[in-house]
Order: C-alpha cells, then sequence, then structure tokens
C-alpha cells in the first residue's frame, strides 16, 4: 500500500537521505520474504513518516501515537491478505469493508469508530503528501457513538476508598499516596505512575505531569502532601531496597509501578471499602472532574488539570452536574 515516491518530489520535511535509503530497503525486503514470498507490509514506508508527522507536526501525545500505530498495523495486514500492496489501489470499498470486518469482530463502537480516525488521519496525510491522488476515506463514515455518562464515586465512597490502606508499612504508604494524588489531581493512570521525583514540589503543593512533550502543573491538596510526606519518609526506602530510581512510585522489588499492579490495588481496595460498582483507577479521574464541579469550579480549569485538548470533552462533567441539580430538585421540591 505504498505507492512510489520519487526522489524530489513535494519531499516531505521529514524525508531525510537516511530515511529514503531505508525506503529503498524496504522496497526490495517488501517484496522478497526469505523464500520468495511478498511480505505483509502494505504501509511499511508512509506509516513511518506519518508516526513521525504526528509527532512533529502534530504534537500528538504518546498514547494517541501508540493507538494509531496499532489500528493502521492491523489495517495493514488485512489488506495485504486481501492483496492490495500499494497504497493508490485501496478504495473506499475496500476499507468500508475492513470496517465491517472489524464490527463482525465483536469490537466495541468506540474501537471500531477510533480505527476509523485512525485510518481517515493516515490517508489524509497521504493526499496531502501527493502519495495519493484522492482520499479514498472520504465518505467512510464512523459508527454513532453513544456517550455514557461516566461512573463516578460519590463523595462518602471516595473517602471510604482512600482510607483503605492502613498501617505503616511501605506497601501501606504508597497506596495510600497513590489514591490520595490520584483523586488530588486527577492525573490519568499512566500518568501516574510515570511520575518522577522531580515532577514533585512538595513546598508548593503542584506536581508537573507530562504527556509526550506536552505538560501541565496540577495543584494537590493537604490530604496528599501528608499522605506523599509520609511514603518518601517511611516508605519508599523500604521498597527500594538500597536500589535507586527515578520514579515516584515503585513496586515491591524496586521498580516502575506497573498499570495492571496499581489497576488490581484499587479493585482490592474497592472491595474491601464495600463498593460495589465496577470501578477502576479512571473511576477516581472522573470523580475528581465531577466532584470539582459539583462544588463550583469553572470548566476552563478543570479542562487544563485533565489535559483535556477540547473542553466538548469536559463538558460531560457540566451535564452531570445539571442533571444533579434537577434530580434533586424533583425530590426536594413541594411543587415539582
Amino acid at each position: 500500500m505504498l505507492g512510489e515516491f520519487k526522489t524530489g518530489e513535494r519531499c516531505s520535511c521529514f524525508l531525510t537521505n537516511q530515511i529514503a535509503k531505508r525506503i529503498a530497503n524496504i522496497r526490495l525486503t517488501r517484496r522478497m520474504g526469505n523464500f520468495g514470498k511478498v511480505e505483509e507490509v502494505v504501509m511499511c514506508i508512509e506509516l513511518p513518516l506519518f508516526i513521525d508527522y504526528l509527532k512533529e507536526s502534530k504534537n500528538a501525545s504518546a498514547s494517541t501515537v501508540s493507538s494509531y500505530q496499532r489500528d493502521l498495523k492491523k489495517l495493514d495486514k488485512y489488506l495485504a491478505d486481501h492483496g492490495i500492496d500499494d497504497v493508490q489501489s485501496v478504495t473506499a470499498t475496500n476499507l468500508n469493508s475492513y470496517v465491517l470486518y472489524l464490527e463482525k469482530q465483536g469490537l466495541s463502537t468506540a474501537t471500531v469508530s477510533r480505527n476509523v480516525a485512525s485510518m481517515k488521519a493516515f490517508f489524509h496525510y497521504a493526499c496531502r503528501q501527493h502519495t495519493i491522488e484522492t482520499d479514498p476515506t472520504e465518505s467512510i463514515k464512523a459508527p454513532h457513538i453513544e456517550k455514557k455518562v461516566p461512573g463516578i464515586l460519590s463523595m462518602e465512597e471516595t473517602v471510604r476508598l482512600l482510607e483503605q490502606p492502613s498501617g505503616d508499612t511501605p506497601k501501606a504508604l504508597r497506596d495510600r499516596a497513590m489514591l490520595e494524588l490520584l483523586y488530588a489531581t486527577g492525573v490519568r493512570v499512566t500518568e501516574l505512575i510515570s511520575l518522577k521525583l522531580s515532577d514533585i514540589h512538595m513546598a508548593m503543593n503542584y506536581i508537573v505531569c507530562r504527556d509526550g512533550d506536552k505538560e501541565r502543573v496540577i495543584p494537590f491538596g493537604e490530604n496528599a502532601k501528608g499522605a506523599l510526606d509520609r511514603y518518601l519518609k517511611n516508605g519508599r526506602e523500604g521498597l527500594l531496597k538500597g536500589q535507586e530510581s527515578e520514579y515516584l512510585f515503585i513496586n515491591c522489588s524496586g521498580k516502575m509501578m506497573s498499570r495492571q499492579g496499581f489497576w488490581k490495588l484499587v479493585k482490592q481496595y474497592a472491595a474491601k471499602a464495600g463498593i460495589s460498582c465496577d470501578i477502576t483507577p479512571h473511576t477516581l479521574r472522573h470523580s475528581f472532574a465531577a466532584h470539582l464541579v459539583q462544588n463550583g469550579a469553572d470548566l476552563k480549569s478543570v479542562q487544563e488539570m485533565l489535559g483535556h485538548s477540547d473542553i466538548a470533552t469536559t463538558q460531560v462533567y457540566l451535564n452531570m452536574n445539571v442533571e444533579r441539580v434537577r434530580s434533586v430538585y424533583r425530590e426536594a421540591h413541594p411543587r415539582r
């Protein structure tokens, strides 16, 4: 699926001499595998350039880049399996068939929609670079996603959850600090476990959260500060066991915490707290935002703390608050 790149014609700013040499090698190896078979690589030239474009020109987050790359590699394999090996041969029919294929796999509407967004971004880029003459995704429609109201905890449930890690063991101190900081800042779980010691500013009560080249400053309150202080003074060294690490939160082996490890901790503490609803680390992020809005925080500030690029994404928490007020009115007003 790679069309022929002609040297000197509308050369992308990312196409250095080194990449040009790599392209020549790819053209050779993609045609002949170890036994003379065509390899399943359709977008092997344009895809790396597109990923560079996302990172350098669009300043896309690391999670966005990873999702697009994963989606496009799956599309690449599908097209190769169906005998398409040139970018200019791809049609809207091919891509519509792929969307139907994804739906038949039982993937969620959100996942299918993201795959459509990935292919649209890629082919739009290829068209702009004159790799293809027309964009085959112009008529492709993503399935309609019905926006779900995110699940949140009540204030009482939140307090119960945060108080579950008890005792003065290094693990308990770490777990309490992680839960308190997660609820205090609303960061994503990946951002939480990626925090480094240098990102924590205890004197001024804020953290610096990074996502690729982007960074944002998020304040935290006294409860989170107290939990962090106890963990740093009495817990972290016990987990390190003489090792060194730049990361703030580490596991019992002295290594960086994993997403899966923290997810399991949240599940365990939720069960201990008697919280029956399905809860994930992201539930605390939603609860952070919803509770701020319920208590009068302006939407723009919440958007900045959450790191949303579009305020429409943050709007859902305002809608939740409006619905809560309506519910209170219906229950309490004498002439409802």
